[in-house]
């Protein structure tokens, strides 16, 4: 008789990088996965925030942002505080992100924010430098890294969704998203579905301000006979081909719904067949609005 499958461990993800990369995006993302996220954590307390963690209950997914700020900290040793971290029963992975100078100059200037090293003098160009050098030890220790020089906020969401959460399970990793046909189609979608077709809350003045996130957009949609049959039809799609991926190389697949704005039709048909997964098993399952975010 086989051996039933141990436990996954609880992971600890550590978020680094250039200041102006994303890294404020990327944790608030892992925040709204239901992470318990502690921002600018000096790195020497890794092993007691963990501890603390630990006391109160084990949480499954815990991430911290350890960056220049830390400057009392000596960041040559955060493979040491992690390996102590491993000791207390957690996986660890840090995150890098990255981005070419030119453009966190461009960042800078729009954003007319000061950079983190700037209380020196430093120019700009400088400040940039300085700040790569003393981040080198834990770009070196990082397990994955991500390059934001040309993805935007929403681009930057969708990549950690994808990179880190995927990441988790070697059983494909589905990703439900909206979208809405005047901004494009997704390039990066398996499947696209067209819900232009159906009944819209938009021409509706009371559901106009709501997504379909919102109970009243979703109870006006439930009542819809079109709208029934168009889910009952998708999720029976992909309950009989969604398996047929298991077996295959990739670690994630994307399913999209698009309609004419992207709020209403679109985010619920990505939630309510996200649900639909869920209930049938899967705890692999994201939801990305692009509109939305």
């Amino acid at each position: 008789m086989s051996e039933p499958a141990s436990k996954p461990r609880p992971m600890l993800t550590v978020v680094s990088g250039l200041s102006g990369s994303g890294k404020s995006v990327a944790l608030r993302t892992l925040e709204d996965l239901d992470y318990y996220c502690v921002d600018n954590l000096p790195a020497e307390l890794l092993t007691e925030f963990v501890q603390s963690v630990s006391r109160e209950g084990k949480r499954a997914r815990l991430a911290v942002s350890i960056d220049v700020r830390n400057l009392a900290s000596d960041l040559s040793r955060v493979g040491e505080w992690l390996s102590a971290v491993a000791a207390l029963g957690y996986d660890y992975r840090l995150v890098f992100f990255d981005t070419r100078d030119d453009m966190l100059v461009k960042r800078y200037s729009e954003t007319r924010r000061r950079h983190p090293l700037s209380h020196r003098g430093l120019a700009l160009s400088d400040a940039i430098a300085l700040e790569r050098e003393r981040l080198g030890p834990l770009r070196a220790l990082a397990d994955i890294v991500i390059d934001t020089t040309d993805l935007n906020v929403h681009q930057l969401r969708k990549a950690v969704l994808v990179e880190l959460e995927a990441g988790l399970t070697p059983r494909v990793s589905l990703l439900f998203e909206s979208f809405a046909y005047r901004h494009g189609v997704p390039l990066d979608a398996d499947f696209v579905f067209d819900a232009r077709c159906l009944p819209n809350p938009h021409w509706d003045a009371r559901l106009r301000p709501l997504s379909g996130r919102d109970g009243a957009v979703r109870d006006y949609l439930d009542e819809q006979d079109s709208v029934r049959e168009y889910f009952s039809q998708v999720a029976g799609f992909l309950d009989t081909w969604l398996p047929r991926f298991e077996s295959d190389t990739r670690s994630y697949v994307t399913i999209a719904f698009g309609c004419t704005g992207g709020r209403h039709r679109s985010v619920y048909l990505a939630e309510k067949l996200a649900q639909h997964c869920r209930e049938h098993g899967r705890e692999d399952v994201l939801t990305y609005h692009r509109e939305l975010e």
